[in-house]
């Protein structure tokens, strides 16, 4: 997904309901969608070590989810909105830039 995209997505009602929801607050992946777009806007150089990890955490959840895929049509379920709060949709394919 364009950063713009997840911007989007991150405001919806699906997104703030997908995902793990630890004592009732935000999920693991909306947190994460955040945490993406900052990384996304910080230039390469200002990049920290943590930032570094946290996109290598991203790309592990990722893989292993799309591992995971149900069957069937898969448009509007938990498992791609899960996905899409990481900043990948399954449907189209579109990772975040490196």
């Amino acid at each position: 997904m364009k950063p713009s995209q997840l911007a989007k997505w991150l405001e919806t009602a699906e997104s703030l309901d997908a995902g793990q929801h630890k004592d009732g607050g935000e999920s693991t992946g909306h947190a994460s969608g955040r945490r993406i777009l900052s990384i996304l806007h910080t230039r390469k150089d200002d990049l920290s070590d943590a930032d570094h990890q946290h996109m290598r955490k991203v790309v592990g959840y990722i893989r292993r989810h799309l591992a995971q895929r149900p069957a069937g049509d898969v448009r509007d379920t938990r498992w791609r909105h899960s996905l899409m709060n990481w900043g990948h949709d399954p449907l189209t394919g579109q990772d975040q830039p490196s």
